[in-house]
């Protein structure tokens, strides 16, 4: 899934700047892009919620790095989140990569770096 497919609820591996991999887990259902991150207390890598083009923080236990990924997997836009925050929605944006605050800045995401995912496919 280099290029944007079809999209589904589970696991893989992002490749950020340098070729760097990080595990990825991929909320594409109604069910698991609403729940996102909520309830936890960390995340190990990265979440891309698809399709999305907004997010919030309410009763998020930690800040976040949020990545607005257009549909080439291209990086809009990288903003770190409080708790109780909601951005602006991104209008060109049709995926979000979450991750912890200060994630993406040691990955060296920032706009007009292009991301790529693999969806894990074993069962």
């Amino acid at each position: 899934m280099g290029k944007v497919g079809k999209w589904r609820d589970g696991k893989g591996t992002l490749t950020v700047v340098g070729g760097d991999t990080v595990p990825l887990e991929i909320a594409a259902s109604y069910r698991a892009r609403r729940r996102g991150l909520l309830g936890r207390t960390g995340v190990e890598g990265a979440m891309l919620i698809t399709p999305c083009s907004s997010v919030h923080t309410f009763r998020m236990g930690f800040p976040i790095d949020v990545a607005y990924l257009d549909r080439h997997l291209t990086v809009l836009h990288v903003q770190t989140l409080k708790p109780g925050r909601l951005p602006r929605p991104r209008l060109r944006a049709r995926h979000v990569l979450e991750a912890e605050a200060g994630a993406m800045a040691g990955w060296g995401l920032r706009p007009g770096e292009q991301v790529t995912m693999d969806a894990d496919v074993a069962t």
